[in-house]
């Protein structure tokens, strides 16, 4: 996403410090500099950015700081912090969502923000975590508005209520929240009308809506394209209706992203998500410091496991994986699975970004598109591969002439690329079985690993990382913090 060029700025100006012998007053106003003038032209507010400089200045005092301190650690502390406290825009622990009790969330918005799909979205990643949604389109003023939200939620798998003939959006709303309550519903989510400007009429029917339908939780959901400008868009709409949190869309393509962010922060109003694309997955929540610390390279382990944790199979599948993989028996079903998972977890640099030491900016413009193609490219071809090949682990078997002959033509791929799959799954079967003999890792997977296993994992994922690899995502130290949070995670 655009944001990323932000952070790359950032972490350079950060960077430049080890370029230097002493670090002094002048090294730290021209770090400062840089830093400045990358917020300003992601459309970041004159005065909000001032504040973070006098804010780093302050904590950073050169003179009072001891000889022994690591000058640049401290501030990049300082800039991380400061960075921080910019986007935060108070506690989202008020707008959870809660089992075991009917939730309504209503959205508002100006037209164009993407209000509809973000419903879905919002759907979705609610049902994934074993919620029951469903969607009541109240926007009687857009022609279409109600044909949107049904193909949405037709996708999604999620039930909707609405209607062509009724007109007022309150009694619309009403209606479609009494069904879904009867019908045992969980979340119900309400999307409401919107316009091209702050207008009375819009902030008149947003009030009956939420008289009608007393919602849980209002939603606003903004367009992040419009960067600084959102001050003044969040600020009347939480004056107008209690908008309890905010989401930010089409931060994807737009490079005022950051003044949207900050903006937004500045109204006190918690942003609770970003959208960062027009898929399904495309939507994350967000919580400030593991999104400040992924803007400057320092990653979210906690946020790859997350990820990890959606796509993994059950616990009796994982110990059949790792001992089919740890006596050598790497099949193309195995690696297919695999596949399948990375498909699941969302866009790869999405992904990257979460490792720390990787950024978007390791994924060059168009790679990520066309790895993509490759790995859908790959499970076409094992698709027309049978279960007796898809099974086996013998190399001469499976580079049999006849057998590449019949893969190609039965995925309508070329020779060379099935080739090319061979040479994958060889490459990955050697890593994996190489990485796997020398972990220790508890029976049941669920136990703690002993220090003297936890040592020899680390040392063997340590050899298995290419030297430079290891190096950007911290060392031994952070594989021995991803190794930690994985205790118990699964």
């Amino acid at each position: 996403m655009v944001l990323a060029e932000l952070g790359q700025r950032i972490s350079r100006a950060l960077g430049s410090l080890n370029s230097v012998t002493v670090v002094d007053e002048a090294v730290l106003d021209a770090c400062l500099k840089e830093i400045a003038t990358a917020l300003l032209q992601a459309d970041v507010n004159v005065r909000l950015v001032a504040n973070l400089r006098n804010n780093v200045k302050k904590r950073v005092n050169m003179e009072q700081l001891a000889s022994g301190l690591n000058k640049q650690k401290v501030i990049e502390k300082a800039v991380f912090d400061e960075l921080c406290a910019m986007l935060d825009g108070g506690d989202p622990k008020k707008t959870e969502i809660k089992k075991g009790k009917t939730n309504v969330v209503m959205f508002v918005g100006l037209q164009g923000a993407g209000k509809t799909t973000t419903c879905t979205k919002y759907a979705y990643l609610w049902k994934k975590k074993g919620f029951k949604p469903a969607m009541v389109c109240a926007d009687t003023f857009r022609a279409g508005a109600f044909d949107q939200l049904k193909q949405n939620a037709t996708k999604a798998q999620i039930p909707f209520y609405g209607s062509y003939t009724e007109t007022d959006p309150a009694i619309i709303a009403q209606q479609g929240v009494e069904r879904f309550k009867k019908e045992g519903r969980d979340l119900i989510i309400v999307d409401t009308s919107g316009r091209h400007k702050q207008e009375e009429a819009l902030f008149e029917e947003m009030r009956q809506v939420a008289s009608a339908v007393n919602p849980n939780h209002v939603i606003f959901v903004m367009d992040g394209s419009i960067g600084q400008a959102a001050f003044d868009q969040a600020k009347a709409f939480h004056e107008s209706v209690d908008v309890g949190q905010v989401i930010i869309t089409k931060l994807d393509g737009h490079a005022k992203g950051g003044g949207a962010l900050s903006a937004v922060a500045a109204t006190k109003s918690p942003i609770t998500f970003i959208g960062t694309g027009e898929h399904m997955h495309e939507f994350e929540p967000f919580e400030t410091q593991k999104f400040v610390g992924r803007l400057l390279g320092k990653g979210d382990w906690g946020g790859f496991i997350d990820k990890v944790k959606d796509v993994i199979p059950e616990e009796e599948q994982q110990q059949e994986l790792i001992d089919k993989i740890s006596k050598g028996e790497f099949t193309l079903r195995i690696m297919y699975e695999q596949f399948a998972n990375i498909m699941k977890m969302g866009p790869m640099g999405q992904v990257m970004s979460m490792i720390p030491g990787f950024s978007n900016a390791i994924m060059q413009p168009g790679s990520e598109k066309e790895s993509q193609a490759k790995i859908k490219r790959y499970m076409t071809i094992m698709d027309s591969m049978t279960d007796k090949e898809l099974d086996s682990s013998s190399t001469k078997m499976l580079g049999e002439h006849s057998r590449i002959m019949r893969w190609a033509r039965g995925s309508g791929s070329s020779v060379q690329d099935v080739v090319l799959l061979l040479e994958e799954y060889k490459r990955l079967a050697k890593v994996f079985s190489t990485a796997m003999k020398g972990m220790k890792l508890p029976k049941n997977l669920k136990g703690d690993i002993n220090p003297r296993n936890m040592q020899q994992n680390i040392a063997q994922m340590s050899r298995m990382l290419p030297p430079h690899m290891l190096k950007m995502m911290g060392g031994p130290a952070a594989i021995q913090s991803l190794l930690k949070q994985m205790e118990g995670k699964f």
